[in-house]
């Protein structure tokens, strides 16, 4: 089961340019194609002194107030040195924050380069949190795999199994009984922090379950929309598996199982599927002692506490 296979992703600078109401100083020739691959944002005020060492021309760059009187302070032809200079390695984009005026020589040097020269109404401190947060999100590693995804009791439970093992009719028992689907059959993933994974329906999907006997059904219709919901992040990966007699299952659950997506590991439980379990109960008890266990309650260690206080008395 890999789920460590992924491309890093890319966002069209248009959509940034439409997210941020960002203002298209210097529009080059192409500029539709342009596409951003750098989820951080540079200020570069080293770069302005002559100082390019460890220079990424990846990230997007801002000019704030500091940027801007420090270049209204040089020569002319000083200006038009280091503009020419840091224009050359063909950024995405260069941004002005505070709605300031470029010097002229940053939209000369934009318009020899042809890199894209827009502008923002925002504070710059305002502008590179909401850019940073944004494309944290949007430029995440994000990988795709067959499951069900719902939210019980606050916990983001992902549902993984064979083809017709049940996720889905479990996933709507789920819902009947007052919990959030987030998504069925494909579940995209988006790491947005070290320690935090995102899931989503891919939108062409979003909402539909397909049932076996039954076919396609729009859970927000059906349910309501209080019965779905757009994201979840991922606490805990419940396996299901056809049920095997003789085999070993774990009862106490005392060792913690885990598995590793995109670098991140997340709790494991593997449930056996057999007639007469009902799914939907377990996977809401997992939830729950999932959570308990965050807290730092282990029923099982609290039980063997138990047994060897009372085999030490």
């Amino acid at each position: 089961m890999d789920f460590n296979g992924y491309k890093k992703p890319s966002v069209p600078l248009s959509d940034v340019i439409h997210e941020f109401d960002l203002e298209v100083l210097n529009a080059p020739e192409g500029m539709e194609h342009i596409m951003v691959e750098s989820d951080d944002i540079n200020r570069p005020g080293l770069q302005l002194t002559g100082f390019f060492d460890y220079f990424d021309p990846n990230h997007l760059q801002i000019f704030g107030n500091e940027e801007i009187s420090y270049l209204e302070r040089m020569e002319p032809e000083e200006r038009a040195e280091i503009l020419d200079k840091l224009f050359s390695y063909q950024l995405p984009a260069l941004i002005i924050s505070r709605n300031l005026e470029p010097v002229p020589e940053c939209l000369e040097m934009a318009k020899l380069h042809k890199v894209p020269l827009l502008r923002s109404r925002e504070w710059t401190s305002t502008l590179m949190s909401d850019m940073l947060s944004t494309l944290k999100v949007w430029l995440a590693p994000q990988i795709t795999r067959h499951g069900v995804l719902v939210e019980v009791y606050g916990e983001g439970i992902l549902i993984l199994g064979d083809s017709g093992i049940g996720k889905s009719e479990t996933a709507i028992e789920l819902v009947k009984r007052g919990h959030r689907l987030i998504a069925d059959d494909a579940v995209e993933i988006r790491r947005v922090s070290n320690r935090t994974l995102v899931g989503s329906a891919p939108e062409v999907i979003r909402h539909f379950v397909e049932l076996r006997g039954i076919g396609v059904i729009d859970v927000r219709r059906i349910f309501g929309m209080g019965s779905v919901k757009m994201t979840e992040r991922v606490d805990l990966v419940i396996k299901l598996e056809p049920w095997e007699e003789g085999h070993s299952y774990d009862r106490l659950g005392v060792e913690a199982q885990e598995i590793n997506i995109l670098d991140i590991h997340v709790p494991l439980v593997t449930i056996p599927v057999r007639p007469g379990r009902n799914l939907a109960v377990i996977l809401e008890v997992a939830a729950m002692n999932n959570r308990d266990r965050k807290m730092g309650f282990n029923a099982a260690h609290e039980l063997l506490n138990r047994l060897n206080d009372d085999f030490g008395n």
